[in-house]
């Protein structure tokens, strides 16, 4: 299965608001988190809430979920 791999204005916002209140990161999430990765034109504050995810989970205050 090929992922599209465009991402939808405000989603990288609407996953790191999700990922802060449940404190997981779902496959629809790493989804988007990868799209995000192989994006090139990613705005700064974007590319802040992508770090700060990574960050969490390298802590364990967030778990992936399975």
């Amino acid at each position: 299965m090929v992922d599209n791999l465009q991402l939808r204005p405000g989603a990288i916002t609407q996953t790191y608001a999700s990922i802060a209140i449940t404190n997981v990161i779902t496959l629809k999430d790493r989804r988007v988190l990868r799209a995000a990765a192989l994006n090139e034109t990613l705005e700064p504050e974007e590319r802040n809430q992508i770090d700060r995810i990574l960050y969490s989970v390298r802590r364990g205050w967030v778990k992936v979920d399975a």
